[in-house]
């Protein structure tokens, strides 16, 4: 055999060595991340519930997923181990911004009202504008729009 027949098997062997190293470096670092876990933090599970871990098993973890109510998952279920900022800001809606959000639309519509009543301010022409003339219909070889010359 040639290196020509022997190059396209070179090439998708190649390319499952490659498929294979990089998801096994994937599974190593959610494993790695997994066996970091400690009781007390967040945690999303691979079915997107939010819990708090109590107890690290072998196999197992005990998430507090309401207050009071405790549910055993295999410690593969966790999908991520969240910082604690993270997890609070969704679970508990802790928000560190100091967004303002107004009562009532008010000053949303301050600004436009003061434009308005200035004197002198160009205001928005919403008419429509005048129907074209009905002359326009006929075009420049004088037959209206449809008419041809077929007899």
């Amino acid at each position: 055999m040639n290196l020509v027949t022997l190059l396209p098997f070179i090439v998708l062997i190649g390319a499952m060595f490659l498929m294979t190293r990089s998801a096994k470096k994937k599974q190593a670092q959610a494993a790695q991340m997994r066996n970091e876990m400690q009781p007390g933090t967040g945690v999303r599970t691979i079915g997107g519930m939010y819990a708090t871990v109590k107890e690290i098993g072998d196999e197992t973890v005990l998430l507090e997923v309401a207050p009071g109510v405790h549910a055993v998952y295999a410690k593969n279920a966790i999908g991520a181990v969240l910082e604690d900022s993270e997890y609070n800001r969704i679970v508990h809606g802790d928000d560190d911004t100091d967004t303002v959000v107004p009562d009532d639309a008010s000053s949303l519509t301050e600004d436009a009202d003061a434009v308005v009543g200035q004197e002198g301010a160009a205001k928005a022409d919403l008419t429509k504008k005048d129907a074209a003339p009905a002359d326009a219909e006929v075009e420049k070889d004088g037959k209206a729009d449809g008419e041809t010359e077929a007899k």
